[in-house]
């Protein structure tokens, strides 16, 4: 347990995936201060959008036209960041400046034919089937020649810079294994020689006996607020079981990946009674055709909202120029966060 001055002494908390510190204020705010809970005004969204490219049946920006789908459905990004064959194959290296080529696929994996839903909308069954696209996508674009890593993620709302309400996540496969990613690969490779374990399932058995942190288990995964959390009501999905990737999931683990998904992102809509708006994304191991028995797969929440439905936390001043810092401790999220869930 934490030591009780803990609740109101400034302190530095590792990121044992990083190996990065954050400071952490409680001081500053000696209870976690909600603020007032009045939902901004919304646009009530429609089922069917006509001027959505994400509709089923419209027309895409490049011209494509959406089938008239039910369910997922997906597509390679219109506008793509990344891709499979660059028109030239920039390589640059003059002094301390240098720029090599990347390539890679960006694939869009809308969750449903329905406009007005999000992820915490749809049923268990529902999720699952997306999980299912995912598996699918994933198992399409490891095979694609040069793809070492495959990043899912999701950009819920407006504030996360996503564009488009319709429900979906992207999946950028690309050519070399990314800073975050690449970061928690070294962590848990060096965690792994040293012990003969992998680092997240130690991990998560000190979080389930603390208790502290946790805010829902199910047989196969847990939900917790990292002790190192940075955002407000940042949270992790981790499997108990050590998974290198989503590929490996059990049957059984995929439905309790759909259950985690569905309670997170419900409890995140009844912080503030609004959409809560977020970023996650999945980590797991590279794709580049060797072992990985260090890697053990998880998901990340990252929802910036801090005192109300309108205030947002910004990474400004302190925390651009030196690390990140929050003042509402990990255990405090927790608790909100656990007294929200339900069984639905």
């Amino acid at each position: 347990m934490l030591p009780s001055n803990s609740t109101i002494q400034p302190h530095r908390r590792r990121n044992i995936l990083t190996g990065e510190w954050v400071l952490v204020s409680p001081q500053r705010t000696m209870r976690p201060w909600l603020g007032e809970q009045t939902a901004p005004l919304m646009k009530k969204l429609k089922s069917y959008e006509p001027e959505c490219y994400l509709c089923p049946g419209n027309l895409r920006a490049n011209g494509d036209r959406n089938p008239h789908y039910h369910g997922p459905f997906t597509f390679t990004n219109d506008f793509s960041a990344l891709l499979p064959k660059p028109k030239s194959s920039l390589r640059y290296a003059q002094g301390l400046l240098q720029a090599i080529p990347e390539q890679g696929m960006c694939r869009v994996v809308n969750y449903s034919h329905r406009h007005d839903l999000t992820l915490s909308d749809l049923s268990r069954t529902q999720i699952e089937q997306v999980l299912t696209v995912l598996q699918d996508e994933m198992r399409m674009l490891s095979t694609q020649p040069g793809i070492r890593h495959i990043q899912i993620f999701e950009n819920k709302g407006l504030i996360m810079g996503n564009s488009n309400p319709h429900p979906h996540c992207q999946i950028w496969a690309q050519e070399h294994v990314p800073g975050e990613p690449k970061k928690e690969g070294k962590s848990q490779r060096n965690y792994y020689r040293k012990n003969k374990r992998d680092l997240l399932s130690d991990y998560v058995k000190q979080e389930i006996k603390l208790k502290e942190r946790l805010v829902y288990q199910n047989e196969s995964f847990v939900i917790l607020v990292p002790f190192w959390a940075v955002w407000p009501f940042e949270t992790l999905i981790i499997p108990k079981r050590k998974v290198g990737d989503i590929l490996r999931m059990t049957k059984a683990e995929k439905r309790d990946c759909a259950d985690a998904l569905k309670v997170i992102t419900g409890i995140y809509d009844r912080v503030f009674q609004i959409p809560f708006p977020y970023s996650s994304g999945i980590h797991q191991a590279p794709v580049d055709g060797k072992k990985h028995p260090e890697w053990h797969m998880h998901m990340h929440f990252y929802p910036p909202l801090l005192r109300s439905s309108s205030v947002k936390k910004f990474m400004v001043g302190y925390e651009m120029f030196a690390e990140p810092q929050r003042d509402v401790t990990a255990e405090s999220a927790a608790e909100i966060l656990r007294r929200l869930v339900t069984k639905r």
